[in-house]
């Protein structure tokens, strides 16, 4: 059993069914098995493309299995996700020697279950090596998206409801690609030509992002193990999420509200705009991620500039007074849909229905805030979806309510997207092979 447990494909079975089973993270998850089961760096590798393969290609490799288990009874949760590991291997990953898949897939079901499950695994191998895995060729319109690409249905329609089939074929594309590491350089400390300098140093080569003023994308290395990053010099943020205060425009003496701020990326980017005069309040309802963002607030040399407040959004007029604030931050809680390609299990986890209820949150939040807004002042909107339903639909229903708020075109330093009609800004997954991300601007008339 010690023998098997410790191989890459058992650990990823393992925590492809705790994924399922617990709602455990995929990156969390596999962080923590990297740790307690020492692999060489080799076998860490293998482990998380297995692991990061099966939540991407899901719905295909599902699709694939289907004929070969439809009068099977019920199969065992660990079962399947050792056949769905093996036709992906078989699949997606050509430097591997089909007799090696097959030996350890039958080895793993004859270990961890009995002579059956062996039996089992073993038949349905063989068939799927006589009878080939089923094409997608036959299915057609959305239906085929979702299978080819493993994204679900009501994903994709809700996507052809503001771009074209072309344009949702290439988010979809991809979102199931590597995505790359990048940070944003804290400019309270350092200045972008030192910290790449570095980072070389420590053998990590970085490029300017072309998408935030503030960000750099790194080829290679471990961005958390520098020293550099433990010095405070930089934190690790997707390029789109620079995006939102940069956005903002922001003033040395602005006194700004953040309402939905852990873990505190963009609390601190703002923060580190801010003179001694300026302060961000920012807003969590639970405590213990209000620590989170004190600590990257203390690390980022910005603690002075921040304060926090453990507080439901939707209740900010208990505590403060109207037009208290010259800007107020909603980084709204979301369906996460623009981080499939960091998240690939996100897909799988979120409907329609959720997105909707969402979308009433959201709303709630900034109906709730926009009182402390000052006149001329800013109310900056984002989420990291790419849903309609949560992105331009609730401004519109925000600014019908408040007519008193206009939206004003999004702009950022790097002039993106500058050729759009739209007022909001939307970064999709295919743009810049960043998160996809919504921000709409609004000031008080």
């Amino acid at each position: 059993m010690n023998k098997i447990k410790q191989t890459p494909r058992f650990l990823a079975m393992e925590l492809l069914v705790k994924i399922r089973e617990q709602k455990t993270y995929s990156n969390i998850g596999l962080n923590q098995v990297i740790k307690q089961s020492e692999l060489s760096v080799k076998d860490a590798r293998l482990l998380t493309t297995l692991v990061y393969g099966v939540l991407q290609y899901r719905l295909t490799l599902e699709y694939e299995l289907k004929p070969f288990i439809k009068n099977a009874r019920k199969i065992d949760t660990w079962v399947k996700e050792l056949l769905l590991l093996a036709i992906y291997q078989l699949q997606y990953l050509d430097k591997i020697p089909k007799h090696a898949i097959f030996n350890e897939t039958i080895e793993i079901a004859k270990v961890k279950g009995h002579a059956g499950t062996r039996k089992f695994v073993t038949g349905i191998l063989h068939a799927i090596e006589r009878e080939g895995l089923s094409s997608i060729d036959r299915l057609n319109g959305t239906k085929k998206l979702s299978i080819q690409y493993s994204v679900p249905e009501w994903i994709i329609q809700q996507l052809l409801n503001v771009v074209d089939e072309k344009k949702v074929e290439a988010i979809l594309a991809s979102v199931n690609q590597k995505p790359h590491d990048s940070l944003r350089v804290n400019q309270v400390k350092i200045d972008i030509q030192t910290l790449q300098n570095k980072l070389l140093e420590e053998g990590i080569k970085t490029k300017q992002s072309p998408l935030a003023a503030e960000g750099l994308i790194a080829e290679s290395g471990h961005l958390a193990g520098t020293a550099a990053f433990n010095a405070g010099d930089f934190i690790i943020q997707d390029e789109s999420a620079m995006l939102v205060a940069e956005t903002m425009k922001i003033n040395p003496s602005d006194q700004i509200l953040d309402a939905c701020a852990a873990p505190g990326g963009k609390t601190t980017q703002m923060a580190a705009q801010l003179s001694p005069k300026g302060k961000v309040t920012a807003l969590d309802i639970h405590q213990n991620k209000l620590n989170l963002v004190r600590q990257n607030a203390n690390k980022l040399g910005v603690a002075n500039r921040v304060e926090t407040l453990a507080l439901d959004a939707r209740k900010v007029q208990t505590q403060f007074n109207a037009e208290s604030f010259d800007q107020v931050l909603v980084d709204a809680p979301c369906s996460g849909i623009g981080l499939m390609r960091r998240k690939p299990e996100i897909r799988y986890e979120k409907t329609l229905q959720d997105s909707k209820n969402l979308a009433q949150i959201q709303f709630d939040i900034l109906d709730a805030v926009a009182s402390l807004v000052k006149v001329g002042g800013k109310l900056t909107y984002s989420t990291c979806t790419i849903l309609p339903t949560e992105n331009q639909s609730v401004v519109n229903r925000f600014l019908k309510q408040h007519p008193e708020f206009e939206q004003k075109k999004t702009q950022t330093e790097n002039n993106i997207k500058e050729q759009r009609t739209e007022l909001g800004l939307t970064i999709y997954p295919d743009d810049y092979q960043s998160d996809g991300f919504f921000i709409a601007t609004l000031v008080k008339k």
